[in-house]
């Protein structure tokens, strides 16, 4: 039933948004205190809006100072199997369980508790990741080959960057745990302003590093690292001055259920890095600057998504896990409704105006010279800026339920549909061929999770009730 609302509203969405209208006070539109859906979303939204727009810079002048792509495709395709290795293993737990285990205390008004918590995640993440991270490091020049398709120089640069990636993927253990923080206290400022200033490390460090006198080829490497510290120093002060006291511990009595709950999200985010590697794979066959041209098209298609999708969905989350936690389904349908509504009253003339623009947006990070390419590439993935717009509320919808498993199959089922489906395509299609098979998988998975999701929500709700009804039973 929710998903055929979703769907029919494709059709239907100025009757959905006035229904949305009549149903929610207009003051709740224009309410801007951060603990408010619309409010907290607004926040985000302007500050991912700042993360593009840096992004979008960042493209721009390492285009421009590497115009040939080559070094712009190491740079991009370096960083694919460290992320693929700091999703698994940090951001499965971090994504889908911290939030809301840190709420359970945030609604309690425990600030002692749920620093204790962040301390220990942080100490445990550290130490895995660490260890892990170690060994990658002095086995990348065997494993290179298996991750991209460059030979001599390219692929000698190719591994210098994909160590120093290693370590900013490190600093951001911290940087994301104090992030999670801060986004169930509802600091949306702070949380939001960290990544514009990690963008602004890249370019300068490609602007004021790069030249023949400075660190040449190396310098966006060394400016994404000085990017890193800054993004978890700032985070930091932004955790201590809202008055949590932690200290690195390598255990909490809540990370047992921590792991029980990543299991299944290490499979959803495995997936999708293994896609965005395989793409990049894929692409460093193709004739040079095919790398380039797929990621750019990605990060255009990813700013309305980031902006409007991750934002709102950022935003609920805590208000979901919350009404979950206070047995209150009618509130947690009210967000989610609500967020549905927003979403596509904003993605769909969002993917059609980016799709037009597309001579605009190559001459803003200067790769008009291979226009023809880029802008059907960029056209085949705003298709999916809705799809994965919802899919965004959908996952934390099904977080705040404490519930991963679902998610993980059909995120894993994306990606393999997004990769089969690109290898298959890419002889006859060439890069087109990512740009299809990506849309392709987010379809696929809205159907999946917008199907399945009131039965997750029953399903919780009754087994919540079925507890109470034992319990109050003993204890009168």
């Amino acid at each position: 039933m929710f998903a055929a609302t979703i769907f029919f509203s494709l059709y239907s969405v100025p009757q959905l948004c006035y229904a949305g209208a009549m149903r929610f006070p207009f003051r709740f539109a224009l309410s801007f205190r951060q603990e408010r859906l619309v409010a907290g979303a607004a926040v985000l939204a302007v500050t991912q809006l700042g993360a593009s727009l840096a992004g979008l810079v960042r493209d721009r002048v390492l285009a421009g100072t590497f115009p040939g792509l080559r070094v712009v495709d190491v740079y991009i395709a370096a960083f694919r199997p460290s992320d693929l290795l700091f999703q698994v293993t940090i951001m499965a737990g971090f994504s889908v369980a911290l939030v809301p285990l840190l709420s359970q205390y945030h609604s309690r008004g425990d600030r002692a508790e749920m620093g204790r918590l962040l301390g220990g995640a942080v100490g445990i993440a550290a130490a895995v990741f660490g260890v892990v991270a170690l060994a990658l490091f002095f086995a990348f020049p065997q494993l290179a080959s298996l991750f991209v398709q460059f030979d001599g120089e390219t692929m000698a640069l190719y591994i210098t960057f994909g160590r120093l990636a290693l370590l900013t993927n490190f600093l951001f253990i911290f940087g994301n745990a104090f992030g999670q923080y801060l986004i169930t206290i509802q600091r949306y400022w702070v949380y939001g302003i960290t990544p514009i200033l990690y963008t602004l490390g890249t370019i300068s460090g490609t602007l004021f590093l790069s030249g023949p006198d400075a660190f040449g080829i190396m310098g966006p490497m060394y400016g994404t690292l000085g990017g890193a510290v800054v993004y978890v120093l700032l985070r930091l002060a932004g955790v201590v001055f809202s008055g949590c006291r932690f200290g690195v511990r390598l255990w909490h009595p809540d990370l047992p259920e921590c792991f029980r709950l990543m299991l299944p999200r290490m499979l959803a985010l495995g997936a999708l890095q293994l896609q965005l590697l395989l793409f990049d794979r894929i692409a460093s066959g193709l004739p040079a600057g095919s790398v380039t041209i797929n990621a750019y098209a990605r990060n255009f298609q990813a700013v309305a998504v980031g902006i409007v999708g991750i934002a709102l969905a950022q935003s609920a989350f805590p208000l979901l896990s919350q009404a979950i936690a206070r047995q209150e389904p009618w509130r947690f349908w009210m967000y989610l409704r609500k967020g549905v509504a927003v979403l596509l009253l904003l993605t769909l003339p969002g993917a059609l105006i980016l799709g037009m623009l597309a001579p605009v947006a190559a001459r803003l990070v200067n790769i008009q010279h291979v226009l023809p390419v880029f802008q059907l590439c960029l056209i085949l993935y705003a298709i999916s800026i809705p799809f994965e717009s919802i899919n965004h509320l959908l996952l934390r919808s099904f977080y705040a339920l404490k519930h991963t498993a679902t998610p993980a199959v059909f995120s894993v089922l994306n990606g393999a549909i997004a990769i089969a489906l690109s290898w298959y395509l890419a002889p006859q299609f060439g890069v087109y061929a990512l740009a299809l098979g990506f849309s392709a998988g987010q379809v696929v998975e809205l159907l999946g999770l917008a199907s399945i999701l009131p039965h997750q929500v029953h399903a919780t709700f009754e087994r919540t009730n079925w507890l109470k009804k034992l319990i109050n039973r003993f204890v009168h």
